[in-house]
């Protein structure tokens, strides 16, 4: 298992997709979030009233903006380098000498996941960070309790994103396909943006993370374990499927 391991890793820090994926999240959302706060400092009304809870000019503001743009953009961006680490063995025809390995392939997609979500992780703790030195920058001051929870809560809504994107393993796995992997990343992020706007609430387990970062205590650990529920199942279908999968199909 711990060759499969680094031999995963190995592929996703020596591709283009992992790096460039990784420069893109952290880069993208602080470049949105100077852009908000500079029209927020700059009294844009427009600007304002679609920042919501993010238009103030401080730590409060600046981590409600962050949440909303990690909402909105992680469960994408998660899913595409998702979708290309498991599709990329069909589309480049390496699927066929992972027959000759001596480890089950079901492990094999066991390693691709846990790869994955340290991927995940490291890149949810990056952009915290950057938060972090942005609200410096900004003039902010040293942040106080409620500004560091809000920090946590980024790196933690960064994770649950990134679990919440688990089926499109399962869906690119299943079409053998990177557009089959990517077009469910995005079905995925139109059923969030639906359900939410629905009105199905913190029960909907793919919108759960966002809710819960933007709204606090309208979401409890029940919520919560619906989405990690799904995730689990996700990842049990996912290696199901590389377990029995056959090179005749």
């Amino acid at each position: 298992m711990r060759a499969a391991l680094a031999a995963e890793a190995l592929k996703l820090g020596r591709s283009r997709v992992g790096p460039l994926a990784s420069l893109v999240f952290v880069g993208g959302l602080l470049a949105l979030l100077a852009g908000i706060a500079a029209a927020v400092a700059s009294g844009n009304a427009e600007m304002i009233a679609k920042a919501g809870r993010g238009a103030t000019a401080d730590w409060s503001g600046l981590l409600a903006s962050s949440a909303q743009v990690t909402a909105a953009g992680g469960l994408l961006g998660f899913g595409v380098v998702l979708a290309w680490m498991f599709a990329r063995e069909f589309a480049e025809g390496t699927v066929s000498g992972l027959f000759a390995l001596p480890l089950p392939r079901g492990r094999i997609a066991g390693a691709k996941l846990v790869v994955y979500l340290g991927w995940v992780a490291a890149v949810s703790l990056a952009a915290s960070a950057g938060v972090l030195a942005l609200g410096w920058v900004l003039g902010y001051g040293f942040p106080l309790r409620d500004a560091w929870f809000g920090l946590a809560r980024q790196v933690a809504l960064g994770l649950l994103t990134g679990l919440v994107a688990v089926p499109v393993a399962w869906v690119a796995s299943a079409s053998r396909s990177l557009l089959g992997g990517v077009a469910s990343a995005v079905g995925m992020v139109v059923i969030a943006q639906v359900g939410t706007l629905a009105g199905a609430g913190p029960w909907f387990p793919v919108a759960t993370p966002a809710i819960w970062a933007m709204t606090g205590g309208t979401v409890g650990a029940p919520q919560l374990g619906l989405t990690l529920a799904l995730s689990a199942a996700a990842a049990a279908l996912t290696c199901r499927s590389w377990a029995r999968m056959r090179l005749d199909r």
